[in-house]
């Protein structure tokens, strides 16, 4: 350590669209389409769920917040990354960067145990129908709800905290926003334990999650496969098909992006990856589970009937 110098950084530079100048224009213009997209879209839902007294149930209470991750976990990335297409100096502060990060990591930790709870909810209501409103009640349902939060904003922290605490080399960040992959690839100094840290964490957020959703699934599929008629096997099944679309979007692009090797294709894969899952998965998903819902389907066409009767 001693033979190198230290100089402080205060700002980083988004290198990750730097390469390809070519396609500024292009990239601002798809960006801030789907950016638009994804706001009003999520809002939507979350207005449609809360004034429609018919979507007032457990499964629904789940989707809203879903839908509010989904708007601020775009919006902690999509602006930065219009503002840096169109600037020149593609800079962010140093506390930007990491409350940027904050924020991401939180959310999108947050996310994954929100689908946790979701795929939990849809256990219950199959596989224990008649005791549905007993064990899904109002406390149930606000516990599901705010511990996805308190568990990925503590990962967030832990995860700020260690790597604030290395030394920068380099003030260039080869992706378009704050990962915490990135930053460690900045570090001047042994990040082995910090580099476990994150792992460690991001081990934990995965396979829990994960573990949750498969083996409510896993149940699920059986009390389905118990079902006698083919329609109420269907009818069970339809209730759950969003979700299962959502949860291998959502998980099937993390894995692809963190379990690259470390080479430059594999990096720019990543940042393609990153894309889908930073920009694209939040406008997708109130695709996901509104047109495949006849519920939400029904309370959208109840309220243009409102508004235009």
């Amino acid at each position: 350590m001693a033979g190198k110098n230290f100089t402080e950084v205060t700002f980083f530079t988004l290198s990750g669209f730097a390469n390809h100048p070519e396609l500024q224009v292009s990239l601002f213009l798809m960006f801030l389409f789907i950016y638009l997209v994804t706001v009003l879209g999520n809002l939507g839902l979350i207005l449609t769920i809360r004034f429609d007294s018919q979507l007032h149930t457990p499964m629904y209470f789940f989707l809203s917040n879903l839908a509010f991750i989904d708007i601020f976990y775009s919006s902690t990335v999509t602006p930065k990354v219009l503002v840096n297409l169109q600037s020149i100096q593609k800079t962010i502060s140093f506390v930007g960067c990491f409350v940027q990060m904050y924020f991401f990591v939180g959310l999108v930790c947050s996310e994954c145990f929100l689908l946790g709870s979701m795929a939990y909810d849809r256990y219950v209501a199959i596989c224990n129908p008649l005791l549905y409103s007993m064990v899904m009640s109002q406390m149930v349902c606000r516990w599901l709800g705010v511990i996805p939060y308190m568990i990925g904003f503590t990962n967030s922290l832990v995860s700020i905290c260690v790597i604030s605490r290395l030394a920068f080399c380099d003030a260039s960040i080869n992706h378009f926003f704050c990962d915490t992959t990135a930053l460690l690839a900045l570090s001047c100094v042994d990040a082995f334990s910090t580099e476990m840290v994150i792992f460690v964490l991001a081990g934990f957020t995965l396979l829990s999650s994960l573990f949750i959703i498969t083996v409510s699934y896993i149940a699920i599929i059986s009390a389905i496969l118990q079902i006698r008629s083919a329609a109420g096997r269907q009818k069970a099944f339809s209730t759950c098909v969003s979700h299962i679309m959502g949860v291998t979007v959502f998980y099937g692009s993390l894995i692809f992006t963190y379990l690259q090797p470390d080479n430059t294709s594999s990096l720019t894969q990543a940042q393609v990856a990153s894309v889908f899952y930073t920009i694209v998965i939040p406008m997708l998903n109130p695709l996901i589970y509104s047109l495949r819902n006849k519920d939400v389907k029904n309370a959208l066409l109840r309220a243009f009937q409102k508004l235009f009767p």
